[in-house]
């Protein structure tokens, strides 16, 4: 279980590229794959389409039971609203249809960490989450609307600072600026708020501007959102959230 971070090669980490030169075949969503085509020379790559995670998770199962060794690639982190927990659930699954442990084909998993889209946007825009952070995710695709609004209305009244992914698509235009009136109720209205579209990618681009005005400016599935405490600031075209040290 491969994460291979946010964006471009560089930002792999050594043991990710290890992985995927000791594999001999690399599954995954085919623009991860694409954004990674420079690795993957000389080795079967299965591409897949979004919304597949659990077919790609049987597959990998299927292949690494029979002694290959597989890398399942994740974008970011896949411990982080990645791919992780779905192949362990299928590995669970499988066990239990089989009559228990020891009885599901034996399949050694190791999963590998990358950089999280939160933390390489953050990277971008300075240093916003210095202090307690959240992330949470507007796409309702797998949570309920009502969870994700409770979920907000908690980060608000925490004053955490907040990283939204997922913050706005074709389908959901308005999610984001009802999660920006929740977070009003606990935020002041020119809380800095980064906006960082294509992270560590080459057509990255970054914008700083306040939570009130956050739904005026483009942004869509590709954007990591970043929202400041109520002690973060601007300094030098970066934020910054204070952890509290003397100077």
């Amino acid at each position: 279980m491969v994460g291979t971070g946010p964006g471009e090669n560089k930002e792999i980490t050594f043991k990710a590229r290890e992985a995927l030169q000791d594999s001999s075949l690399v599954l995954g969503y085919s623009l991860y794959l694409d954004l990674i085509k420079e690795l993957l020379d000389g080795k079967e790559v299965i591409g897949y389409s979004m919304r597949r995670e659990v077919q790609r998770c049987r597959k990998a199962v299927e292949e690494a039971s029979q002694g290959r060794k597989v890398a399942l690639v994740s974008g970011g982190d896949p411990g982080v609203y990645g791919m992780a927990g779905i192949l362990l659930q299928v590995l669970e699954k499988s066990e239990a249809e089989n009559g228990g442990a020891g009885s599901a084909v034996e399949v050694d998993v190791e999963i590998i960490p990358g950089i999280t889209s939160a933390g390489a946007a953050a990277a971008s825009l300075g240093a916003p989450l210095m202090h307690d952070f959240v992330v949470i995710s507007l796409s309702d695709l797998l949570t309920p609307w009502e969870t994700i609004e409770r979920r907000l209305y908690a980060a608000a009244d925490g004053d955490f600072v907040v990283v939204l992914y997922n913050p706005r698509s074709k389908r959901r235009q308005k999610h984001l600026e009802r999660a920006r009136d929740i977070l009003l109720s606990g935020k002041s209205s020119d809380t800095p708020a980064g906006i960082v579209r294509n992270a560590s990618r080459e057509n990255e681009s970054v914008e700083i501007t306040t939570l009130e005005r956050l739904p005026e400016h483009q942004v869509d599935m590709t954007t990591t959102v970043v929202i400041g405490n109520n002690s973060t600031y601007l300094w030098s075209d970066k934020m910054i959230t204070p952890r509290g040290y003397g100077l």
